[in-house]
């Protein structure tokens, strides 16, 4: 065999992997509702500067958590407008960043503050708005605008500044490190177990997507990271690890099918296309805003927090 023909016969069998790599790939996005290797590629830039912001300087994890936050409410606050609801992106942001400025300045007296302070600031910005003539409102709408602006606030900055809270506590960044683990996990085991086994839808209206052999696929992987982390990184025991990876278990695919209710009430596939492979940064934290809660939750019945 020449040179030329072996040539020719390596070059076609690089073409046939290729096909078939595309294919398989193309099988599992059709499944999972996701390109696997921008999904794989963005997470691991973002794991690596979540551990290096959480481990080296917890301030640069405050301005992460509030740069997180300022681009999620922007992506919710446009959905919102999509649809005809006119929630003023600038006042949400503004209001957003007093939550988290409360949290980590105050703890949790100062979340609850700023969470009154901001809803103030943006409710009035919304009524000031009304009273342009270019943007002039009917009474009704102006009220439905306003709740709309505040369910942002709690759904997006409220509970986002749990993790500001626990970030603070002995050990905290380990706790949120767990809290981001296990968070990872129940994601991982939904969407291997779904790939591979899923059969039984379980929300079919709201998330197509998601299967029973996903959500036990989840749980599993959740507890056994939960033990992991409990034992060796927060220095509790064993069933601390169980609790936490059931508490968030739950927390994590209730905020996926919330969120994923949201869209469909809105009229979204996505709140954007800035994170390849997952959508906008809010379909990316979807999962982590009501677990932070969970977490904390653990993490106070335990006396770790105050």
């Amino acid at each position: 065999m020449g040179r030329s023909e072996r040539r020719r016969e390596l070059k076609a069998q690089l073409g046939e992997r290729r096909a078939q790599l595309e294919a398989t790939n193309a099988r599992i996005e059709e499944k999972a509702g996701r390109n696997l290797f921008f999904a794989v590629l963005s997470g691991l830039i973002f794991g690596a500067v979540f551990l290096a912001s959480l481990f080296l300087v917890k301030e640069i994890f405050a301005l992460l958590v509030a740069a997180l936050v300022s681009v999620a409410l922007v992506e919710l606050a446009t959905a919102f407008r999509t649809a005809g609801r006119r929630v003023p992106r600038v006042g949400v942001v503004l209001g957003g960043l007093v939550i988290v400025a409360g949290a980590y300045f105050w703890g949790a007296a100062g979340m609850l503050l700023g969470l009154f302070a901001g809803s103030a600031l943006l409710t009035v910005w919304r009524l000031i708005e009304g009273l342009v003539p270019a943007w002039e409102t009917p009474p009704r709408t102006l009220v439905r605008d306003v709740f709309s602006g505040l369910f942002t606030l709690v759904y997006v900055a409220f509970l986002a500044s749990f993790a500001v809270l626990l970030v603070q506590a002995p050990l905290g960044e380990w706790w949120v490190f767990a809290l981001v683990l296990v968070v990872v996990s129940v994601d991982i085991g939904a969407y291997a177990a779904g790939v591979t086994m899923g059969k039984h839808k379980m929300t079919p209206r709201i998330s197509p997507n998601k299967t029973w052999e996903g959500f036990a696929g989840a749980a599993v992987v959740a507890v056994a990271a939960g033990v992991a982390v409990s034992v060796l990184a927060l220095q509790q025991p064993w069933w601390v690890g169980v609790v936490i990876g059931a508490v968030v278990l739950l927390t994590a695919t209730g905020g996926d099918l919330t969120e994923s209710l949201i869209k469909r009430n809105l009229g979204v596939k996505d709140m954007s296309s800035w994170v390849p492979g997952h959508g906008g940064f809010l379909d990316r934290l979807d999962s982590l805003l009501p677990s932070a809660v969970g977490v904390y939750g653990v993490a106070l019945v335990l006396g770790v927090v105050a």
